[in-house]
């Protein structure tokens, strides 16, 4: 069900939700955090001192579709985090291990919720600390010009539902809910999370692997199906994959990838400021790092082969990216062989 404003900053409080840390601070960390300080007293915990002596010293302001400093606390060392009630894990996927094993030992008595792309994350999270666990995925998205300065760009829906490894209680997801809206943000919560995380890894995998091996943004090429250069039928091939494993999973999608897919496309092309908006992975690529594509069509090719469901287009995108990441290393030690 769509999750309504919270009513006020008491009713927070009797939740157990005044104190609240994001971990990490790239564009989404950033997001939530200066959002949530607008409604609640929130802590940073970065990988670099510097950074959280600008957070702390300048606020972290954002632009875009909000205009305001937030001003949340913020540390580089997790031994000076005060008690918090909840904490949000906000790094990419291939840093979660080391995120949440800096965190054992820490906040015992908090909820902790991951965000983080594809599937796995909370299996992860549950290794280093017995906390109730919330899961969520977002479509929300923004551009993070500096340490202190996100651009918030596309305002759509974060999704959470209690984890059932921990057993969760709904209610603190609904409270969890309620703060993110509070803030400025948007969220939906669901006693089942699975379908709609099914739906977003779909979605991801077919959109995140074309750009990143493409080089364009998720644009209208996605959805045309028309000659090439026409993306579409690659996009439809890589969903269609993707929906055949959730079948043999029992999982009822909570929306249609392909769908979702058309539906960013055409609010694209009527928002000029998110036209030309690049999937994740796409920007990981642009500047030469890892990407999560383990985590993600990595994640629909494991499935399959669990279910015996054959996805030869998803697999290929997979070994794809994992070269074209390959290849940066490679290109570089031939360059120094060349010159020396």
């Amino acid at each position: 069900m769509p999750a309504e404003r919270s009513p006020g900053a008491s009713d927070r409080s009797a939740a157990g939700l005044t104190r609240v840390c994001v971990i990490g601070a790239g564009s989404i960390g950033s997001l939530l955090a200066a959002h949530l300080s607008q409604v609640c007293e929130v802590w940073v915990l970065t990988r670099r001192a510097a950074q959280a002596e600008r957070l702390r010293n300048e606020g972290l302001r954002v632009s875009g579709k909000s205009a305001f400093v937030g001003r949340p606390d913020a540390t580089g060392d997790p031994a000076e985090l005060p008690a918090f009630d909840l904490g949000i894990f906000a790094v990419k996927a291939i840093h979660l291990d080391e995120a949440a094993g800096r965190l054992e030992g820490v906040a015992r008595d908090a909820t902790m919720m991951t965000i983080q792309n594809g599937l796995g994350a909370e299996e992860v999270v549950a290794r280093h600390g017995d906390w109730p666990l919330i899961s969520a995925v977002t479509f929300m998205s923004g551009n993070r010009h500096s340490d202190v300065h996100v651009e918030y760009e596309l305002d759509t829906a974060t999704w959470l539902g209690p984890w059932a490894g921990t057993r969760t209680p709904l209610d603190r997801v609904q409270a969890v809910g309620e703060l993110i809206n509070a803030s400025g943000l948007h969220a939906q919560w669901m006693a089942d999370l699975l379908p709609a995380q099914w739906s977003k890894l779909i979605f991801n995998s077919a959109v995140n692997g074309v750009a990143a091996l493409t080089g364009l943004p998720h644009v209208s090429l996605f959805a045309d199906e028309a000659d090439p250069p026409a993306l579409g039928p690659v996009v439809r091939a890589l969903v269609d994959e993707g929906k055949a494993v959730a079948a043999a999973a029992g999982i009822e999608l909570y929306e249609d990838p392909w769908e979702m897919n058309v539906l960013a496309v055409a609010r694209g092309e009527t928002n000029a400021s998110d036209y030309a908006h690049l999937p994740s992975m796409l920007e990981d690529v642009l500047a030469r790092r890892p990407t999560e594509v383990d985590f993600i069509a990595g994640a629909i090719v494991r499935e399959a082969a669990k279910h015996g469901v054959e996805v030869p287009v998803t697999a290929a995108v997979h070994r794809l990216v994992k070269g074209k990441e390959a290849s940066w290393s490679l290109r570089r030690r031939n360059l120094q062989e060349v010159s020396a």
